[in-house]
């Protein structure tokens, strides 16, 4: 007699995108969703300083605490049976206190509060997306693949199947393309309101990784896979919405297209950015990539249509002038994937929000500061700017600063090339 096959259980996963970018939490039976959704998982405040390559190597928390991990239920984001082996629905999560009340080091409240700074400021919520960058390891490397169409071809089943994926985890997939770097390739996600635009980037990175992973092959999102390569970024782009949904960061008629609070929002970001720089750029190897010649930026500057500046203004030329309003935005060069989507779009609001509520603008005049050179130059930085640590809180500052720095230690006496195999491991 043959035995009865089992057929896999669905299973959920709730986790946040923590300090060292990774998707980190726990699995439970979808059968178990309802209460999963009222009490969430226990996780002991230490785990947030678990570092990028597995090991907790400094923590100021030490083995006391309980915080709850609570799923954000409007974000589950289905994996299918065909890529995961079973269904697996991903909810991304707040770390809160047991009371209920969100933690101080909490990334995803790090940018709610961000958002709600901007609120109080202007009245206006952030419409973001990410562009993600990686390489496939399944896509042989050849002489001139970037943004040929064989290679987007060669790549079509890998691509095909994450677009279906990413649009039945309700994302809205808008591109994906061969890009220019060996084996390399980029998804980009349509933009959203709010916290949802790093909800959907957590999301897309970890069905890219999953899709990959379930034909037989890895997406690499780590900045550079050798010291002399490739760079991979991640690019933030964002635009400013009123009550109305009204798109309020262009004026045709002002300097490069900014509107007054459009201008203040840029300006307080260029202001803080050599010190946001720590939280966009956040592992050593993304200081590889910020080098000249690597199409990334070297300082805190803006331009309109230039891929080499740090902001970039985008502005695209419509019949219709609200049309025109609404594809107007800036985007955010600085940013890799070693970065947690809510850090990194975090530190962005909090520093236009305080531009905005500053009333700052940009001089034109003014030379740009250099960009850090290291992740203990931006370590640094972060530690001297008043604001930035304000905008993060004593708590989550000390953290981690305490995280990165030993994170640096132990990549100590490593050469630059096994410190990028270091990254693009764990990445």
């Amino acid at each position: 007699m043959s035995a009865t096959a089992l057929l896999p259980e669905p299973l959920g996963f709730i986790g946040t995108c923590d300090l060292s970018g990774h998707f980190r939490g726990k699995g439970f039976p979808m059968a178990d969703l309802a209460g999963r959704m009222r009490s969430g998982f226990g996780l002991a405040p230490t785990n947030i300083m678990m570092s990028a390559f597995g090991p907790i190597h400094a923590t100021p928390f030490g083995t006391t605490g309980e915080l709850v991990l609570k799923p954000v239920a409007e974000c589950g984001a289905l994996v299918p049976m065909g890529i995961a082996g079973t269904d697996v629905t991903l909810f991304p999560a707040d770390l809160v206190t047991q009371e209920g009340t969100p933690w101080v080091c909490c990334p995803r409240g790090f940018l709610t509060r961000g958002l709600a700074a901007l609120e109080a400021a202007a009245g206006l919520r952030a419409y973001a997306t990410f562009e993600q960058e990686f390489v496939h390891t399944g896509i042989a490397e050849r002489p001139g693949m970037p943004y040929r169409f064989d290679a987007f071809v060669e790549a079509g089943g890998f691509g095909g199947t994450l677009v279906a994926a990413l649009r039945r985890a309700g994302l809205t997939p808008d591109s994906f393309l061969a890009e220019n770097g060996p084996s390399q390739f980029e998804v980009t996600i349509a933009p959203t309101i709010g916290a949802r635009a790093a909800d959907e980037a957590v999301i897309a990175r970890e069905l890219t990784r999953a899709v990959a992973a379930a034909q037989g092959h890895r997406a690499i999102h780590a900045p550079m896979l050798s010291p002399d390569g490739a760079t991979s970024g991640t690019h933030i782009h964002i635009s400013l919405l009123d009550a109305d949904g009204l798109a309020v960061m262009h004026d045709p008629a002002r300097r490069l297209g900014l509107s007054h609070v459009g201008e203040a929002f840029v300006a307080g970001i260029v202001a803080h950015l050599p010190a946001l720089v720590a939280l966009t750029a956040p592992s050593v190897v993304s200081y590889y990539r910020l080098r000249p010649g690597k199409w990334a930026p070297t300082r805190a500057d803006v331009g309109v249509f230039d891929r080499g500046r740090a902001i970039r203004l985008c502005a695209s030329k419509a019949d219709d002038p609200e049309a025109e309003r609404r594809r107007y935005n800036m985007e955010f060069r600085v940013c890799d994937a070693t970065a947690s989507p809510y850090l990194a779009l975090g530190a962005l609001i909090h520093a236009g929000a305080d531009g905005i509520a500053r009333g700052l603008s940009l001089d034109p005049a003014a030379p740009s500061p250099a960009l850090p050179a290291s992740l203990g130059e931006a370590l640094d930085l972060l530690e001297t700017s008043d604001a930035v640590r304000g905008f993060l809180g004593a708590e989550l500052a000390g953290a981690y600063v305490m995280l990165k720095c030993s994170e640096i230690a132990a990549l100590d006496g490593l050469t630059d090339q096994e410190i990028c195999d270091r990254y693009a491991a764990a990445y």
